[in-house]
């Protein structure tokens, strides 16, 4: 009797054993039954929206740099010789117009003043001299042109006694008013002949004299070119040193600015001057936001290095033809100048800012997000829900915002997708999880 009661209740336990293990086994089957459900669930989900009708505002948002509206440069003077600065305003200092901003030693200059000055001057005296020398001969020439004359009248006078003289004392007489006659044509070609030399000669002095005063003139003003003076008022900013990277190496970036004592050659550019009291905002906005644009209109703008103060302004420029970025960005985009509304002289350029253009507002508008938009062919698609399917559809674009887009050709709630159906089809490991539209052979971006 016990050992049939062992053994029924050994069964039962043995029977209980296999039930727990049975049972385990089910829920451990079903768990990855699910696991694998799921796992298939997400390979086919792809995330959607609806198209949506409403209010779509048209702003655009860019980032920009702050820019004088207005700046004026420093060029050291073209002129010959050395050129060291001997003065220069600190960078980042604020000067006022007509203020001295740089100055050059004149020292140079000077000295080659000094000689014009003295060739200037030794021509003056030599022209004295001439035309001292001139009157003196001018008069003496007289004397002997009244000598001669004379001296003709005289020999007329003995020839016409020829006839009661003999011949002999006739002929003298005829050869003396010849001799007579010929010195006073010699002696008026001579006065002719110096008059003539005597005014070239106080030319030649002229032109000397003229020479010397163009020589002085010029270096004079090129001493006064040597300092230079602000045109305008503003914040004055060095500028780099080009010229010094010929007495040591330097890393791109590192070249110093110009200081008090350096060489600087002709016409580089020392310094420049800013006009921080109008300033403008430099920013370059992309292809498709450039419809959204109108000078005028007004725009929100946050510096970065002040953000939590909101300033106003407006459009100013637009520019008419577009550029391509750097590297390898294909987008077009348009250089647009913002104008702030009122001075703010405490910022500085250089400085970042946030800018929104506040656009018109388009009623009762059609939209999606910009990312459910797609070009297929060439053309913009979306790609509709139909079923467990996406099929594409051509639409017109309206309008665009830097969020949503604004389109024809699809009805309000229609469900479009939010990434491309066809390329998630062709990623690896997801054959079979998504079913595109047939007919459909790739190509949409």
């Amino acid at each position: 009797m016990n050992s049939a009661k062992r053994i029924f209740g050994l069964r039962a336990r043995t029977a209980l054993r296999l039930g727990m293990a049975l049972v385990v086994v089910i829920i451990a089957g079903a768990g990855v039954a699910a696991a694998f459900k799921g796992l298939r669930g997400s390979e086919r989900e792809i995330p959607t929206i609806r198209v949506k009708r409403g209010v779509l505002e048209l702003k655009v948002y860019t980032t920009g740099e702050l820019r004088p509206a207005k700046s004026a440069m420093l060029v050291a003077p073209s002129v010959g010789g050395t050129l060291q600065l001997v003065h220069l305003a600190p960078s980042g200092t604020m000067v006022h117009a007509g203020e001295v901003a740089a100055e050059f030693d004149p020292s140079e200059q000077e000295y080659n003043l000094e000689q014009s000055r003295f060739d200037f001057q030794q021509a003056e005296q030599q022209i004295i001299k001439t035309k001292a020398d001139s009157t003196v001969q001018a008069s003496q020439d007289q004397v002997d042109l009244l000598t001669a004359k004379y001296n003709v009248r005289k020999a007329e006078l003995d020839v016409s006694k020829n006839e009661i003289l003999s011949v002999i004392d006739a002929k003298k007489n005829l050869l003396a008013l010849d001799e007579a006659k010929r010195h006073l044509a010699q002696l008026e070609q001579d006065i002719q002949s110096r008059v003539v030399s005597n005014q070239a000669q106080l030319a030649v002095l002229q032109e000397q004299r003229n020479h010397a005063k163009l020589s002085m003139d010029q270096i004079q003003k090129r001493i006064e070119s040597m300092t230079l003076r602000a045109s305008i008022s503003g914040m004055l900013v060095a500028r780099e040193n080009r010229d010094a990277s010929g007495t040591g190496f330097y890393f791109p970036g590192t070249i110093p600015d110009y200081k008090e004592g350096d060489v600087v050659s002709p016409g580089r550019l020392v310094a420049e001057i800013l006009e921080v009291s109008d300033m403008e905002i430099l920013s370059r906005v992309s292809e498709s936001d450039r419809g959204n644009l109108n000078p005028g209109q007004a725009v929100e703008i946050r510096v970065d290095a002040r953000p939590a103060e909101v300033l106003r302004g407006k459009v100013k420029t637009i520019s008419g033809m577009a550029s391509r970025g750097w590297g390898v960005d294909p987008t077009l985009r348009f250089d647009t100048a913002f104008q702030l509304d009122e001075a703010h002289t405490d910022l500085r350029p250089g400085v970042t800012a946030q800018v929104i253009i506040v656009g018109n507002k388009v009623n009762d508008a059609l939209y999606v997000p910009r990312q459910a938009l797609y070009e297929k062919d060439g053309k913009p698609v979306v790609y509709v829900k139909n079923g467990n399917r996406f099929e594409p559809r051509e639409v017109k674009i309206k309008y665009r915002s830097e969020t949503s887009v604004a389109i024809e050709g699809v009805s309000e709630g229609t469900e479009v997708a939010l990434v491309n159906p066809e390329q998630e089809a062709q990623k690896p490991g997801q054959g079979g999880a998504v079913a595109p539209a047939g007919g459909l052979g790739g190509g949409g971006k």
